[in-house]
């Protein structure tokens, strides 16, 4: 059995390829070469731009891929099939962030424009094309959209109106002096497999632990693990102070007036967390790193 794997090449790569060693999978990207090498006999890469995975996986040049739900809608607003892409797993995370991307539709600051229906007969450039227009349409608003490839923040005012552009955190936005009119869609990466692959019993389960696997990896991002010593009688006063992914662990040991504590907590709150603990009466406080977190 192999798996024909898509991994998303440019902006998302890096992330992706990063996510996969987390989730215990090594990948080697060759600058010369489309198919990466990856350290699980079972899986066979090839690197694909995000905007055409969906493409490539509902015509079954790829058992399954990775790419934003974005760039399947992009897919299906056209000519695309329907009903042949399975999500497997919802990723959340992105280039720079574990977190959504949204498409926003934006104007130069000193314009006019303050909503969809201010820029009836103008000109709109994205790279989203076909969900833009289907944006559009919804607002019954007619526009002229235009395939932007790329450098799209700089078009207004003078090579279009307004652009419908993705973002994570707005600055470039603000950088070229840009305001968020409206929210287009949000997006995340996905797992997604073709329909007819999932009959295939190996396959299908192949996806579902890979799936697993990146959502621990997910799910462990910023967290680490939390591990001390206390005396029982100052147990009550360092659970107090403990938030947890569930409920703290607590074992017993050989001496019977003491305990361990094992937890999870998000590791931004670690600094002034540990010195709680000391101070509450804990002893041999450990951090350590988390790789995946299965729920």
């Amino acid at each position: 059995m192999k798996l024909k794997l898509g991994i998303p090449k440019g902006s998302l790569q890096d992330a992706t390829v990063q996510l996969f060693a987390r989730a215990g999978f090594n990948i080697y990207v060759s600058s010369r070469s489309y198919f990466p090498s990856i350290d699980d006999p079972e899986i066979e890469c090839m690197l694909i731009r995000a905007q055409e995975m969906a493409r490539y996986v509902s015509d079954g040049v790829l058992d399954a891929g990775l790419t934003g739900q974005d760039w399947i809608a992009e897919h299906e607003a056209g000519d695309g099939k329907t009903g042949v892409l399975t999500s497997i797993a919802d990723l959340i995370y992105a280039k720079q962030s574990f977190g959504k991307v949204k498409w926003v539709l934006a104007a130069p600051e000193d314009s006019p424009y303050r909503s969809a229906k201010d820029l009836e007969g103008k000109t709109v450039a994205t790279e989203l094309v076909r969900a833009t227009r289907a944006y559009f349409a919804r607002h019954q608003v007619n526009v002229k959209v235009e395939f932007s490839w790329g450098a799209t923040e700089v078009k207004p005012p003078m090579l279009a109106d307004a652009i419908v552009e993705v973002t994570e955190t707005g600055s470039s936005l603000r950088a070229n002096r840009l305001r968020i009119l409206d929210v287009v869609m949000e997006s995340n990466t996905q797992l997604i497999a073709n329909h007819a692959v999932l009959a295939d019993p190996e396959k299908r389960t192949k996806l579902e632990n890979i799936a697993l696997l990146l959502k621990a990896a997910i799910e462990a991002q910023g967290r680490v693990g939390l591990m001390l010593n206390v005396r029982r009688v100052d147990l009550a006063a360092v659970l107090a102070l403990l938030p947890a992914l569930q409920r703290p662990t607590i074992s017993a040991l050989s001496d019977d007036e003491w305990a361990a504590v094992n937890t999870i907590i998000e590791e931004r709150t670690v600094r002034d967390l540990i010195p709680k603990l000391k101070a509450a009466g804990g002893q041999g406080i450990v951090e350590y790193p988390l790789n995946k977190i299965v729920l």
